[in-house]
């Protein structure tokens, strides 16, 4: 790996002795990861093994995923590099809580606090960049979480409509990349002696709104994948320093796993500093990372009151349509029509006591039921993906490759099987995979155009 001579000498500079295992290691091999999702009904895996738990990461093992396999179509498993699932495990969001993560593309840390979640309260997550939170608002939808509101905003905007409301915000915010040298030597190609503190100062105006959307005695993690000082321990100085009511929590580094302390001296030298954590490629298997845990004071300013989302009202005819469809082929999902909104012909089921939207642009509002045709209403594809098997009238398991090869394809699959006229829910390894339509023998396939392979 060819480093920037600027890059080297920082880093001998900054680590002494410590420098040549840590250059060493950033050409050492990549370790791979991935995450069970416990939001699935069927946690047995069909394309890999859990026979390597990652030590800091309560559902993560060390493998690699097949980006076709069951596993993931399903959702079953996310791909996620193992030092990045560190982050989501500081936080620790909670059942019931509202949690921002503010800079979340692709969304492997936001899949991860909604499986601590488990379906209970609101997930709010955001990107900035409008590309990437479609591929955030997929992943979201593949891992199968209902109560998550996608945006694509400025924190800035963000801040405004959403004053002192969470109760936990992640930023794990846009950085150098120092840490991802070794996983994506590309990013070597961004780097220059300079850019470390042109991060810094934008992580810095992302903070002061993630500050102001946390509640009193509300939880702030911030996260980098960069071993610069600049972007880690000297930020938290900065943020101490300039917001007195935040005070650094403890960080609970796992005994043996090489998660080491934060270095007070690389800041100015706050002993408090050492509560952060650094995950070096020399010390544990996985890329560079930096993690702050931080607390709102209780009697910060509690801001003002934030408006609940007004629901959609449903027509009569909308009303039938939607409330059939659940009757005959999702008897198990029940919920208040209090919670619908539409956009356009499609239903979303808001989260609970879901905050106004106002003027932010939403990608994904909850789970998408479905959609209003004539005369009838056609699920979604999250739906399938969100819901049991056990919550549908019925369901048809695909087990076999040649079955399997041909619905991810988009083909009709013949079938013996004793079914009525009507949706069915196609399953693999025990887990949604998608709709189809089940009329005289042949199930129609409503697989998604766009995920066909």
């Amino acid at each position: 790996m060819a480093l920037p001579k600027a890059f080297i000498a920082k880093y001998q500079d900054l680590l002494g002795n410590e420098s040549g295992p840590f250059f060493e290691a950033l050409s050492g091999p990549v370790h791979k990861g991935f995450r069970v999702n416990p939001l699935k009904e069927s946690q047995t895996l069909v394309d890999l093994e859990k026979d390597q738990p990652i030590p800091w990461s309560r559902d993560g093992y060390f493998g690699q995923v097949l980006g076709r396999g069951i596993d993931h179509t399903t959702g079953l498993v996310y791909s996620q590099e193992p030092s990045a699932q560190f982050v989501a495990e500081v936080l620790s969001a909670q059942p019931g809580e509202r949690v921002l993560d503010l800079a979340a593309a692709p969304g492997g840390k936001s899949t991860q606090l909604a499986a601590q979640m488990n379906g209970q309260g609101l997930l709010w997550t955001n990107e900035i960049f409008f590309g990437r939170a479609k591929i955030l608002s997929e992943n979201i939808e593949r891992f199968g979480v209902a109560n998550a509101i996608v945006s694509s905003a400025d924190s800035r905007d963000l801040a405004e409509q959403l004053p002192a409301y969470f109760d936990r915000v992640l930023l794990d915010s846009p950085c150098s990349g120092e840490g991802m040298f070794r996983k994506d030597p590309e990013a070597i190609t961004y780097w220059s002696e300079d850019y470390p503190r042109e991060c810094a100062e934008r992580s810095e105006a992302i903070l002061e709104n993630a500050v102001k959307m946390l509640r009193p005695g509300g939880v702030l993690v911030y996260s980098t994948c960069t071993f610069a000082p600049e972007e880690d321990e000297q930020i938290i100085a900065w943020l101490l320093d300039r917001y007195p009511e935040m005070a650094l929590l403890p960080i609970d580094k796992v005994a043996g796993s090489g998660i080491a302390d934060g270095r007070p001296e690389w800041a100015d030298g706050n002993p408090d500093l050492a509560l952060t954590a650094r995950l070096w490629p020399q010390d544990l298997p996985g890329e560079g990372h930096f993690v702050a845990k931080l607390k709102k004071a209780d009697d910060a300013d509690a801001g003002k009151k934030v408006n609940v989302q007004k629901p959609s009202h449903l027509s009569a005819e909308e009303s039938a349509l939607l409330n059939d469809f659940l009757a005959e082929t999702v008897p198990g999902l029940a919920f208040s029509e209090e919670r619908l909104i539409t956009f356009g012909d499609r239903v979303f089921l808001l989260p609970d006591n879901c905050p106004a939207f106002g003027r932010i642009k939403i990608l994904r509002a909850g789970l998408c039921l479905g959609t209003f045709k004539k005369k009838r209403f056609e699920p979604d594809h999250a739906l399938a993906l969100a819901i049991h098997p056990s919550q549908v009238a019925q369901s048809f398991a695909i087990d076999d490759e040649r079955q399997w090869t041909a619905y991810t394809h988009g083909e009709a699959l013949s079938t013996k099987a004793d079914l009525k006229k009507g949706f069915v829910l196609m399953t693999a390894g025990g887990n949604g995979v998608g709709w189809a339509k089940y009329v005289n023998g042949q199930l129609k396939n409503f697989y998604p155009k766009g995920l066909r392979h």
